[in-house]
């Protein structure tokens, strides 16, 4: 089965954990045997090689980096232009991908279908599709910045990540979006660019949704009637962008998953953590909307986290072909199961850019 995995920090592993995402998974982790410098070190599941073993030919793939002021306790960079050039630097990783046929940009309608049609009949060398995606804002220094990258090839971007940030308020933050994310949903709109609702703290969401009118997804972002916290989706906030015509990526980081998971405590064993909770996530937002058509897969593999805290039937990300038969058991049909796994987020691109 084809799969659209619609988020994966790639750049981030390769420049910050020094990853060559060439190697297969294996080989990566026997390279970080004894490296204690990351509570992931051995423990990825993600590479190009597994990607086309899973057969994931098209990915949302970020660029990431986060503004932090000199009170704050999360990690980023202490300027706006500093983040910037980090986000410059992971976009140069994927364009080296590009030039030795590892990846390839998808950033409109043409060179979509032309790479569905590719991986049609995919070989060990087939190039993975990606679309270029910011998560959290606070690189892009001035709205000129955001042009700039979207020239690059930018077609989608969440304004927060974690923490009040520059023009939203996300995860574990409290605050609206202000005159500054009002500005910058302005500017998303008037390019086209997917918002990605992602990270968005409720009230921050609230008013994203009543000052923005264009195309909207969730890349990641599991449902808060499984785990109650800001960080996940709660059914009012699902139904409003069903609404909206948006699709939902369902996230395997497993304290998303199971409720009262203490970080380097809990095991994915002792929280019987699995596929099944994906599976939950995935029936409770087709149950809210009525169809199958606004949820998709959107992992989050390897985002700063690994085998630690993924689910336990899971050891890379060529596994998630065990979800369509999950999810036949479960009752969905053909057509469904392919609208799960990757037809949804194609559709909605081929809308967008239409």
């Amino acid at each position: 089965m084809f799969i659209f995995d619609a988020h994966l920090d790639l750049a981030m592993n390769a420049l910050e954990w020094n990853r060559d995402l060439t190697w297969t998974v294996e080989d990566i982790r026997k390279s970080e045997i004894g490296m204690t410098d990351k509570p992931d070190r051995e423990k990825n599941t993600v590479s190009l090689y597994a990607m086309r073993k899973g057969n994931v030919g098209i990915c949302v793939a970020t660029q990431i980096a986060r503004y932090v002021k000199k009170e704050s306790s999360l990690p980023g960079w202490n300027s706006p232009h500093q983040a910037w050039a980090q986000t410059q630097g992971q976009l140069a990783w994927y364009k080296a991908m590009e030039e030795i046929g590892q990846m390839t940009q998808i950033s409109n309608l043409e060179q979509l279908n032309s790479h569905l049609e590719l991986w049609e009949k995919p070989d060990s060398k087939t190039p993975i599709g990606y679309i270029l995606s910011l998560e959290g804002a606070d690189s892009i220094a001035t709205i000129d910045h955001l042009e700039r990258s979207y020239e690059q090839g930018l077609r989608a971007i969440g304004p927060a990540h974690y923490g009040p940030g520059t023009y939203a308020h996300g995860t574990d933050s409290v605050g609206g979006i202000g005159a500054k994310g009002r500005e910058l949903l302005k500017k998303i709109e008037e390019l086209n660019l997917i918002l990605d609702a992602t990270h968005l703290c409720d009230i921050s969401f609230w008013e994203t949704m009543d000052a923005y009118n264009g195309p909207v997804w969730a890349s990641h972002n599991n449902c808060r009637k499984f785990v109650d916290h800001n960080r996940q989706y709660s059914d009012e906030q699902i139904t409003e962008l069903v609404s909206r015509d948006a699709v939902i990526g369902i996230a395997l980081d497993a304290w998303m998953m199971v409720p009262n998971w203490v970080r380097g405590e809990s095991t994915p064993e002792s929280m019987g953590v699995t596929l099944k909770q994906m599976i939950d996530n995935i029936d409770h937002i087709c149950q809210l909307s009525g169809d199958s058509l606004h949820v998709g897969i959107g992992t989050d593999l390897d985002g700063a986290f690994g085998k630690e805290q993924s689910p336990s039937d899971l050891d890379t990300i060529a596994d998630l072909q065990k979800v369509p038969q999950m999810l036949a058991e479960r009752g969905y049909s053909e057509e469904e199961i392919d609208n799960i796994m990757h037809q949804n987020f194609i559709n909605f691109l081929q809308r967008v850019w239409k």
